[in-house]
């Protein structure tokens, strides 16, 4: 028996969430991405300090080895990006919306790839070579550990499997952390700053395991990534800064450390 033409099955769905759920929601999303990647690099930082080997001398490799057998390896990178992206989509599911642009409400849509991808490159070369700076100076000084970009063996899928964490790393960051907090803490009645300084203050707090100076470069990243996008509302264009930075970093990597050993190698 059908229903009656006046009755929706998904009548429920239309009805905006209370602000409990949506601090619910939140938490579950953050719970299961980056905000546990916070909690586990505040964790990470106190054990670093509370060492009596100094921060400069110690290190932390964003993508290392998980087998020594080259096809394991390969399953175990390629499974681990893949589920990292699982929150991500979980933000496009929430988030979606019937009418186009679908993904809106997360500061994505495609109609202008062009001057995206110009922007983002254009932010990439402005973030990424001051960044550098940053980096070595925290080293210099001492509040900032030795990053080792890649520490995979050298395969025929080394480099693309580098490409690919490059990606996942700019979709959680900049899907989560900008569109969909943005679009959530404003359904909560937030203003625009307070949201600038909470996810600046969540980008630094998971990167703190690299060092003092990686979370001060990523808070300055975030809240100039934040400003961007409340006064433009797209994130494709911070999406393609992030991943252009990472795959540059991540790639480029061992040719840095064999070129300049003092600057980009591996303390002994």
């Amino acid at each position: 028996m059908s229903a009656p033409a006046n009755i929706s099955f998904a009548s429920g769905l239309s009805e905006p969430p209370s602000r409990r759920r949506i601090i619910a929601e939140i938490l579950i999303v953050l719970g299961v991405s980056l905000g546990a990647s916070a909690v586990y690099s505040v964790v990470s930082i106190v054990n670093s300090v509370t060492l009596t080997k100094p921060l400069s001398s110690q290190t932390a490799t964003l993508n290392g080895s998980l087998s020594n057998r080259q096809v394991f390896d390969f399953i175990y990178q390629f499974l681990a990006i893949f589920f990292d992206l699982v929150p991500v989509a979980l933000v496009a599911f929430l988030l979606w919306q019937a009418a186009r642009p679908h993904l809106g409400r997360l500061g994505i849509d495609f109609r202008r790839p062009g001057r995206d991808a110009i922007l983002g490159l254009a932010l990439a070369l402005a973030i990424g070579i001051p960044g550098i700076g940053v980096y070595l100076g925290s080293k210099a000084i001492g509040i900032g550990v030795t990053v080792v970009p890649s520490a995979i063996d050298t395969y025929w899928w080394t480099v693309p499997i580098l490409v690919l964490s490059a990606l996942r790393s700019a979709l959680q960051e900049e899907v989560i952390v900008i569109g969909y907090l943005f679009a959530r803490l404003r359904d909560l009645g937030w203003k625009t700053w307070p949201i600038i300084f909470l996810a600046a203050g969540l980008r630094g707090s998971y990167h703190l395991y690299q060092g003092f100076g990686a979370f001060a470069g990523n808070f300055a990243m975030g809240l100039l990534f934040g400003w961007l996008y409340a006064r433009y509302g797209r994130v494709v264009p911070l999406v393609i800064a992030h991943f252009l930075i990472d795959a540059a970093i991540f790639v480029g990597y061992p040719w840095a450390a064999s070129a300049f050993p003092a600057l980009f190698g591996v303390p002994h």
